[in-house]
């Protein structure tokens, strides 16, 4: 029996990775996108995301890959995955007109047996509301990460596969396809595995508020979370993966979406959502932290001070500025001295501040320093170059990016998530 052809809807973050992770199985893959500017580009070897490993990926297995912007060349697809991006509101909540747009786009053109499969993340009950043959529609839990992707697009680690009926076996040409990663495949209902996406970030926001909560505790009793941490990992009930590093609240568009669509399903179900609004509350509380520090312990100092942010992406390896700390900051200092630095976002996404070449430019007669992304480059810088070019003494680095003794060495004050401030030596 010959290999199934695999098709990807949407050449966006999701369907991109997908696509490339599936022609590095062997599998004939066809990438269709109708933005026929965007199919140029990636038939030209642009890409419109950064990720870590993606271009090789791509470069590497381009033989099996096929990008066009013509829907019909999907009709030689025995399985088609809908894997548009879907963008949410200031809000965090989902517009689902593009996966709609995309249904109706697909689905004439299927060959006879061909299976549709939904990859973008939709909210429970989406999936058997659609005019598909239930004997051919699917829905699939995507594990998409940003800065991750790759690894975990072709080493996933389980497939949850939604479905008409469970008990039924899966269509023979999606097994074939997803038993080629040699990961366990979990069948279930349709309703199942939407919410179970959802009940997955759950579990990692659940430790995100936890580490957030406490580590803000550490600061004001003379703690350390990155003593505290390890040890709760060796509790097997907790576990060495666990979600436990502290944050500046929700970034990005994902987790912040599913707690929304949880709110909105218990205030119309009558089930008690507590929990989550609380969730929400402690990630706007938390994200203020740098802006809080800088204003208590810098501003209030000296107010014109000219301060220095490293970082605009919402974490590290990515080009996203999706609820963004660093922006967050950045609007409570417009009209202010800013220097900024992003190895992948442009400076034009906050106008108002001066874009720097590199991380030593931007901190160069600076005030405040604030390490507001977690980028790999910035681990490079040294202290004593930093205290050499800086003209204060206020370094902001909420992810342990520097080491802090150093800084405090060098005679730098040190403000970090999770421990009271490190200050130099009297």
């Amino acid at each position: 029996m010959s290999k199934p052809v695999i098709g990807y809807a949407g050449m966006t973050h999701l369907g991109l990775l997908s696509a490339s992770a599936a022609a590095a199985q062997g599998f004939r893959t066809v990438a269709f996108d109708a933005d026929k500017a965007l199919v140029g580009r990636l038939n030209g070897g642009e890409l419109p995301v950064n990720e870590p490993g993606l271009p090789e990926l791509i470069a590497e297995y381009r033989g099996d890959l096929v990008f066009s912007a013509d829907v019909a060349a999907l009709g030689e697809c025995d399985v088609v995955y809908v894997a548009v991006d879907v963008p949410t509101n200031d809000r965090g909540d989902s517009d689902l007109a593009p996966i709609k747009a995309m249904v109706e786009r697909v689905q004439p053109i299927l060959g006879a047996g061909a299976l549709l499969i939904i990859l973008s993340q939709v909210p429970p009950g989406y999936t058997r509301a659609l005019p598909v043959p239930a004997d051919r529609l699917y829905y699939q839990v995507e594990t998409l990460v940003f800065g991750r992707a790759v690894e975990r697009a072709t080493r996933p680690e389980r497939f949850i596969i939604g479905c008409a009926d469970p008990r039924r076996p899966i269509a023979g040409a999606l097994k074939a396809f997803l038993e080629s990663f040699s990961c366990p495949i979990l069948p279930m209902a349709y309703e199942s595995a939407e919410l179970a996406k959802i009940s997955i970030n759950f579990c990692l926001v659940a430790s995100i508020a936890v580490a957030n909560t406490l580590a803000e505790v550490c600061e004001r009793v003379g703690a350390d979370w990155s003593d505290i941490a390890p040890a709760l990992k060796l509790d097997k009930r907790i576990g060495p993966g666990a979600y436990l590093s502290p944050g500046l609240g929700i970034a990005g568009g994902n987790l912040e979406r599913d707690l929304r669509t949880i709110v909105q399903i218990g205030e119309a179900k009558n089930t008690d959502v507590g929990v989550v609004k609380a969730w929400l509350a402690n990630s706007a509380h938390r994200k203020e932290w740098t802006w809080q520090v800088l204003r208590d312990h810098a501003l209030t100092v000296d107010p014109g001070a000219t301060i220095a942010v490293l970082g605009l992406a919402y974490k590290e390896n990515t080009h996203s500025t999706k609820n963004s700390p660093s922006l967050a900051l950045l609007a409570h200092l417009q009209g202010r001295k800013v220097k900024v630095h992003d190895p992948v976002v442009p400076a034009t996404v906050a106008p108002w501040t001066a874009g720097a070449a590199d991380p030593l430019a931007a901190a160069s007669g600076a005030d405040v320093l604030v390490i507001a992304t977690p980028w790999p480059q910035y681990r490079e810088l040294r202290p004593a170059d930093l205290a050499r070019v800086m003209k204060g003494r206020t370094v902001l680095d909420p992810y342990r990016v520097l080491d802090g003794q150093a800084c405090a060495a060098e005679g730098l004050t040190y403000y970090t998530l999770g421990t009271p401030p490190l200050v130099p030596a009297a």
